[in-house]
């Protein structure tokens, strides 16, 4: 039940519970030392009276029983029961009883204010303390209630008397009602304030989290804008869930925008191809008996349209799936011999003066297809960029402080502007816009880059080159050198 209220009234139910428990836990304590106390000093003083009684009976040196009775009676009727003093009493056997309280062994007609049948019982309650248990107990007194007894057997002379001293209980069940009666009302405050706090706190604690309900009603109706703003008197656990959820805010619309930007350039870059497909397609329907040439070239467009739509799904794919845990299967590379293989590869793409720069000695942990996906696409956009035959693609690689490596592929062609440095990474950008996307790519190739680098804990980003051009580097950590350096000099150019 309690899981089904509120935050403020689960935090008053569980205030209020563990001050009742608290309170109880007090109050048994309290009540059960008070009592023990009280009856203790009570046992004391009740055994002082009766050992008093008892030295001065065997003081005594009677001639019969009735002299006896006589001192007895002078001794207690000297010390009246009151509220200070203690209830006396004496039996000499074969000559009568004594007390210091009249009405202890009864009467013969009731009182007043009694009937014959409470006077019966008063009297049967005086008769059982000459023949109850010797030593303290508790039992009950005509006109007094519960009194704590302690009875003796001693001897004056010759005659056994039967002694007995004892005090009411009145004061202990006084005492108690006191406590209970006080606890319950320092109790019923203690639990009204508790109350009010308790609610008052939990409606200051949950306040903040109502307010984010809100903020997350609205962002599940579609609005990405409010943002969470609590008083700067708040608590420091509330400031920093405020700005967790305004920062997740923050991504999540980053995060729809850059979806809609990404889904509306795929769209785009899409429905080119499908509508030089379908154009052709509705040419050659047109013709009731084309010729073989004009098949064929409809094949040739329609088969490269499609090789380009596949290439543009296969990185939109790779694109989507780089927020996977399995989307790199890290191994050790050997630096060398792994750009000397990508190099070798690579350069017969196309006609343009290649280059490659010493390489390092060293070890690199990286998954070793994506990393030649990454080289591969950065070596492809400087080929781009550059003309048949003379164009300059140069890759240098080179170890750097703190244990990472970078890949500097370098071209000589236009470059690119500053302002476009940082845009060239974005999903579907172009630098040129003269390149058509028949003769170009779609735009994902250095943005595929980009998430391989940072899958892989590195960074890219675009510079200028030294002599012109553009100088694209990518930095991945994780590298360790070894003791010497392959290649003293830059390999020799080469032509394809």
């Amino acid at each position: 039940m309690i899981r089904r209220l509120s935050l403020r009234w689960r935090l008053v139910a569980w205030v209020t519970g563990v001050l009742l428990v608290a309170s109880a836990a007090i109050f048994a304590v309290i009540y059960q030392q008070v009592t023990s106390q009280m009856r203790s000093q009570i046992d004391s003083d009740v055994v002082g009276d009766a050992s008093q009684l008892s030295q001065a009976v065997r003081g005594l040196n009677p001639q019969s029983p009735r002299d006896v009775l006589d001192e007895v009676r002078r001794y207690v009727t000297a010390q009246p029961l009151t509220g200070t003093s203690s209830l006396l009493f004496a039996m000499v056997p074969g000559a009568g009883t004594v007390s210091n309280h009249p009405e202890v062994f009864g009467s013969a007609a009731p009182d007043d204010d009694e009937t014959a049948a409470e006077q019966l019982r008063e009297n049967k309650l005086g008769r059982a303390l000459l023949t109850g248990p010797l030593g303290l107990s508790t039992r009950q007194v005509p006109d007094v209630g519960a009194v704590r007894i302690d009875a003796h057997v001693v001897r004056a002379g010759t005659v056994r008397v039967r002694i007995g001293a004892g005090e009411p209980l009145i004061v202990v069940t006084r005492a108690q009602r006191s406590i209970i009666r006080s606890f319950a009302i320092a109790g019923a405050v203690a639990l009204v304030i508790a109350l009010l706090a308790s609610y008052l706190a939990g409606a200051s604690v949950s306040l903040p989290l109502r307010r984010m309900a809100k903020v997350a009603t609205r962002v599940d109706d579609g609005d990405l804008d409010p943002r969470m703003e609590p008083p700067q008197a708040s608590s420091a656990e509330i400031l920093i869930l405020a700005d967790s959820f305004n920062h997740m805010l923050d991504r999540l619309g980053r995060a729809f925008a850059a979806q809609r930007d990404f889904i509306a350039d795929a769209s785009h870059e899409l429905r080119t191809p499908l509508t030089v497909i379908a154009g052709q397609l509705e040419v050659l329907a047109a013709q009731e008996q084309p010729d073989r040439d004009e098949v064929r070239r409809v094949h040739r467009l329609v088969a490269a349209e499609i090789a380009r739509t596949s290439r543009l799904v296969d990185d939109m794919l790779l694109l989507s799936r780089s927020e996977r845990d399995d989307f790199l299967h890290p191994k050790q590379i050997d630096l060398a011999t792994f750009v000397s293989d990508l190099w070798a590869s690579a350069s017969l793409a196309a006609e343009r003066r290649f280059e490659l720069g010493r390489l390092p000695d060293a070890t690199l942990t990286a998954d070793p297809d994506r990393l030649a996906q990454a080289l591969r696409n950065l070596i492809g956009n400087a080929i781009e960029h550059t003309q048949s035959p003379d164009g300059l693609v140069r890759l240098d690689v080179e170890l750097v402080v703190g244990g990472g490596v970078r890949f500097a592929v370098s071209d000589d062609g236009p470059g690119i502007e500053p302002e476009q440095r940082e845009r060239v990474f974005e999903r579907f950008h172009r630098v040129d816009q003269a390149r058509d996307r028949a003769g170009g790519g779609a735009g994902l190739g250095l943005a595929i880059v980009q998430v391989i680098a940072q899958g892989h804990g590195g960074e890219v980003r675009a510079k200028p080159a030294p002599g012109g051009g553009a100088r694209l580097e990518l930095d991945l950590p994780r590298a360790r050198s070894g003791s010497r350096v392959s290649g003293g000099r830059p390999r020799a150019t080469t032509r394809h």
